[in-house]
């Protein structure tokens, strides 16, 4: 865990500039990252891009979140949200050493175990909405853990896909829909394509193509495998489905945990820490250990990874975990 917690530097990543005509998010490059910055024009708010030189930093390109057209402001000065992300348990693939990529493979029991350790680990943390991609081995994560929190809200898959299955799984309760959570599942989120690699033993592939080669395609930033994606590509795809998607939702103040793989969850981390294209590829993400962010005024805090659902330093974090805590405990009571 000490190499997926201590890295600090600043990473060249794509920032995102609000298009008002086209109502897209229109992409470009720079080393930064985001403030909150107010604006002297009403009705609009900024996300400022900091570039960070050592003790020093100033205000560029600030990005221009939407407005209602009233004054409102998408991002609030007291906003504060959380941001758990976890890598899926064990599957089925992981277990036999076999390139698994975009196959969709299922957890192994020690995979649903560590799903709903997960679980319970973040049983006291606040969560409105789930991101997972459209692999059954993060959503299983996602459910499974989902199921150990201490809010009982029920977990249920959206489906957008088309116009009828998003209109056939409407709930007209109000009641119901404020005791679940939305699961967005997402291709974008999904782990890198090992191409050529995939379904491959990957000790017998070493010994085939040798260990240079193989641990160049696995591990290099810009390399990809045989017809597969780079970490590179993987983290284009990914941190702009993030930023689009993600980012929104804890901009507008909603608790967010994101279940995905360990090549797009590293491309996520590393636009979160700043990471160089070298600090990354040396990233490892454990099965089944959740990590947690804290957004507030538009940056992101790492708080590490909660071992525990008692664990008092979690909930030291910030104000506003310690009265969730509270308020859980009172509810049980």
């Amino acid at each position: 865990m000490a190499a997926a917690t201590s890295h600090h530097t600043i990473v060249s990543i794509q920032s995102h500039r609000w298009n008002g005509k086209t109502s897209r998010m229109d992409k470009r490059m720079a080393n930064v990252r985001l403030v909150s910055v107010a604006s002297c024009c009403s009705g609009t708010r900024k996300l400022g891009l900091v570039c960070a030189s050592g003790s020093t930093s100033s205000v560029i390109d600030p990005v221009q979140l939407p407005s209602n057209g009233k004054g409102d402001h998408t991002l609030k000065k007291s906003s504060e949200s959380t941001l758990i992300l976890i890598r899926h348990g064990e599957s089925m693939w992981n277990e036999k050493n076999l390139f698994t990529g975009c196959v969709d493979v299922p957890l192994t029991p020690t995979g649903v175990e560590q799903a709903i350790e997960a679980g319970k680990r973040i049983c006291n943390i606040p969560i409105d909405v789930i991101f997972t991609s459209a692999m059954i081995r993060s959503q299983m994560t996602a459910m499974l853990a989902m199921m150990q929190h201490r809010r009982k809200k029920v977990p249920i898959i959206t489906h957008k896909e088309s116009e009828q299955p998003h209109s056939w799984s409407q709930i007209y309760s109000e009641d119901t829909r404020e005791q679940s959570v939305p699961v967005i599942t997402a291709w974008q989120l999904n782990e890198r394509m090992h191409g050529e690699l995939q379904g491959l033993n990957k000790q017998e592939t070493a010994e085939r193509f040798g260990k240079e080669q193989v641990h160049e395609w696995r591990r290099s930033y810009d390399i990809p495998p045989p017809n597969g994606e780079s970490l590179a590509m993987c983290a284009d795809r990914a941190v702009t489905y993030f930023k689009d998607q993600v980012v929104p939702q804890l901009i507008t103040g909603k608790h967010v945990m994101v279940a995905a793989h360990a090549n797009s969850l590293r491309s996520i981390i590393m636009h979160l820490d700043k990471l160089t294209s070298q600090e990354v590829i040396s990233l490892e993400l454990s099965t089944g250990i959740p990590m947690l962010y804290i957004f507030k005024e538009g940056e992101f805090i790492r708080r590490g990874s909660p071992a525990g659902p008692s664990e008092a330093s979690v909930y030291a974090y910030t104000k506003n975990l310690a009265q969730y805590r509270q308020k859980l405990d009172s509810m049980v009571q």
